[in-house]
């Protein structure tokens, strides 16, 4: 019989968790593919799929190894763990690097803030102006009718509530805009002459649009970044744990299940004697 190994016990039970946790996952992402029609949400079918089939094959070989003491099995589950530990270093250090700055300017008398395109990296500015991206963004702005739920609003409204940086940047003009006859007066931003009442214009394709566009994407990848460092401590812990199981799966498949007897490297002799301890203590037990 194995000796009995908590570490193991953990590892087990951990892997099973979030074995079960990867179904529900996987199938999120195959009723996106399969049934979704929205621009937004096929975005997030590669992603659950490839997060659901990743989890379900690490947490499989960490539930194999650690409770059937394979050790093949727990050296691939080390190898992955240790790989996603430094894919989420790199991806959380990348995702606060590019989302530095922002935050938006608050406009004097109103509770909500503007955005402006030149207050992000330059990384984030050049991934917005590619049509590539900006075209599926938009039309995912245009999707989640953020501005139908404000195209009723008083003046009186923008002075008491809030904004989302979409509503903001991409459902009225800048404040600073002024308009005679619905007619831009003067020298103003350019995008004081995007903009446009009709609820299929607006301001949608006006640079504020697109700030406001990056600073949800700051604020989403912010929250990522918090809960990739929370990931990566309890990956941590998982790993360390995985190498004890690891060391207690080699012990078990060896002639000593409670590890190496030291005395056996001075004198060759304590083989046997260790042996025989071993055997007569097992027979008292059982």
């Amino acid at each position: 019989m194995y000796p009995y190994r908590f570490s193991n016990l953990v590892v087990g039970y951990l892997n099973l968790g979030t074995l079960l946790a990867s179904i529900p996952i996987i199938g999120a992402g195959l009723w996106l593919a399969k049934g979704s029609t929205s621009t937004c949400s096929s975005i997030l079918q590669t992603p659950l799929l490839v997060i659901g089939f990743v989890v379900l094959l690490i947490s499989l070989a960490g539930f194999v190894g650690a409770c059937f003491h394979v050790a093949w099995a727990l050296w691939l589950y080390l190898l992955a763990i240790m790989l996603l530990i430094a894919f989420l270093l790199g991806i959380t250090a990348f995702g606060f690097a590019v989302t530095a700055g922002g935050g938006g300017t608050q406009i004097p008398g109103r509770p909500y803030r503007e955005y402006h395109i030149s207050d992000y990296s330059s990384w984030l500015q050049n991934h917005m102006q590619d049509m590539k991206y900006w075209r599926p963004a938009l039309a995912c702005v245009v999707g989640s009718k953020a501005c139908a739920k404000i195209e009723n609003w008083t003046p009186m409204d923008y002075l008491q509530h809030d904004l989302t940086p979409i509503q903001s940047g991409c459902c009225k003009p800048p404040t600073a805009c002024q308009y005679s006859g619905g007619m831009p007066v003067g020298a103003q931003d350019e995008d004081c002459y995007r903009w446009n009442n009709a609820p299929n214009v607006l301001c949608y394709q006006c640079n504020s649009c697109k700030a406001g566009v990056m600073e949800q994407i700051r604020q989403d990848w912010h929250k990522i970044s918090v809960l990739n460092v929370i990931v990566l401590g309890a990956l941590i812990c998982i790993c360390a744990c995985g190498c004890c199981a690891f060391r207690n799966a080699r012990h078990s498949l060896s002639q000593y299940p409670y590890g190496v007897n030291r005395m056996s490297k001075i004198n060759p002799r304590w083989d046997y004697y260790w042996w025989r301890w071993w055997r007569d203590r097992r027979e008292q037990l059982y």
